[in-house]
């Protein structure tokens, strides 16, 4: 794939298809023609559009149709059954994901990280047990810089840590990482696949094509990713469980409180629940997880005790944000699905809460979300578009349903709503598309609301 020469075709201009196009153009002299198509607008795309056009690519900003190419790489967040993707189709020429672009161009080995909630902290844990075993290892992926770019920097010594997602494994054929995990399986991206059923295929391709001598890391204790575990055996590839309820023989668990990684019947103990910095059943088990994919890509059980008690919690996944007049604030903006909301539910213990819940949906019932928090607390604030979708869903419940018009107002509602001893977090359950960017815009304008309570009250 490093040799390809021809004319390359790019669809969308986020962080992967800037990554895609980059590679294209740094080919020119080998006779690689590069063209860049978005079917949006704005000034960002319009920026991106102008840097590539200044080094040679031809960009078209609002089309919807592709014209030609030998090579379609396209961006994940484009649907399959948008008219720029259906175009592209026609053609009958190979269309792939970015993440596939880059396992073609990679000579690292890879480590795959998927699953619904869980997978940016797991991937940047397991990218930090492995630096803390001496492994030249780099996150790529939906965390840090884009995954063809780590691909052509990263030489055959070094280990790529993948955070993958269900739309970059809709066009991934060929991707094979040696350690590949699934840490959950619940309802996300309805809106995307069409089902339940089709979201959860994209996300097992991840073991596709895994051969005898691989690992597969799979939470049993969820019952979307534990269906998988006994058919990727039955293959022949090396399958550790990861549970925080039973100890399946070979796999990563708990014992008592003690987090234990089995081999050959021997238990390596690793460090206590406590001494994670990281909140939340749910981040126990992608500590298992991630000591399991560590271990089967080479570090040590040391470095693994060692990495697990120094990682630091990553910004929006329950990261301290401020406390203020005895109120703690946890930014939680990467929640954008209920099963996220739940974990962040079970983070705090019995301290009460006051959640703030709001975005865009993504095709999701929040019914069985608004009975999960009502029966953690009794004040939830709700903004943004889903804002009257939520209310009804809270609709009989013995909840408080405060209403806001957008997260500014979010907070300074829960700012007074919130008593000395409490905890407000920003779980919202929901995608940010209705006012901002992506829910890194989202985390971070929250925690700067936060840092201006100071001196309200």
């Amino acid at each position: 794939m490093r040799d390809w020469s021809g004319h390359l075709v790019v669809l969308g201009l986020g962080a992967s298809g800037v990554a895609a196009a980059e590679w294209g153009l740094s080919r020119r002299a080998e006779g690689v023609r590069v063209t860049v198509i978005d079917s949006g607008a704005g000034e960002a795309v319009a920026a991106r559009a102008d840097e590539l056009q200044a080094r040679g690519a031809e960009v078209l900003l609002g089309c919807e149709r592709v014209g030609s190419g030998d090579l379609i790489v396209a961006s994940p967040g484009i649907r399959p059954t948008s008219a720029l993707m259906e175009s592209a189709r026609r053609l009958g020429v190979p269309l792939i994901s970015e993440i596939e672009l880059a396992y073609r161009l990679s000579e690292a080995t890879w480590v795959a990280i998927t699953g619904t909630n869980g997978k940016t902290t797991t991937t940047a844990l397991v990218t930090h047990l492995l630096r803390e075993a001496g492994f030249a290892a780099e996150p790529a992926g939906n965390i840090g810089p884009a995954a063809a770019r780590v691909a052509c920097e990263l030489g055959e010594a070094g280990i790529i840590v993948a955070e993958v997602s269900s739309f970059q494994m809709v066009l991934a054929e060929t991707f094979h990482p040696r350690v590949a995990a699934l840490l959950n399986i619940t309802p996300d991206h309805i809106d995307y696949h069409g089902s339940l059923e089709a979201y959860a295929a994209e996300k097992a391709k991840v073991f596709a094509h895994q051969v005898p001598g691989d690992t597969a890391v799979i939470d049993i204790d969820d019952a979307g990713s534990a269906v998988y575990a006994d058919p990727i055996a039955s293959r022949g590839v090396t399958v550790r469980r990861v549970s925080r309820l039973q100890t399946p023989e070979g796999g990563a668990y708990l014992r008592g409180e003690m987090l234990v990684l089995q081999e050959r019947g021997e238990e390596h103990t690793l460090v206590e629940t406590g001494a994670l910095r990281i909140r939340g059943d749910h981040n126990v088990s992608n500590a298992l997880a991630a000591a399991a994919c560590a271990r089967a890509a080479g570090a040590s059980i040391d470095a693994i005790r060692t990495g697990l008690e120094t990682f630091q919690p990553i910004e929006h996944r329950l990261e301290p944000a401020g406390v203020v007049d005895g109120v703690e604030y946890f930014n939680d903006s990467k929640a954008t699905n209920p099963d996220a909301v739940l974990k962040a539910l079970t983070a705090f213990g019995s301290r009460p809460l006051v959640v703030l819940l709001g975005g865009r949906n993504k095709g999701v019932d929040m019914h069985p979300l608004a009975r999960a928090v009502a029966d953690r607390t009794r004040d939830v604030v709700v903004f943004g578009e889903a804002a009257p979708e939520f209310a009804e869903a809270f609709g009989g419940l013995d909840t408080r349903v405060t209403a806001a018009e957008g997260l500014r107002d979010a907070v300074a509602l829960a700012h007074g709503i919130a008593l000395p001893g409490s905890v407000v977090v920003l779980a919202p359950g929901c995608t940010s598309y209705d006012e901002f960017s992506g829910y890194e815009e989202r985390g971070r304008r929250f925690k700067e609301l936060v840092a201006a309570l100071g001196g309200v009250r």
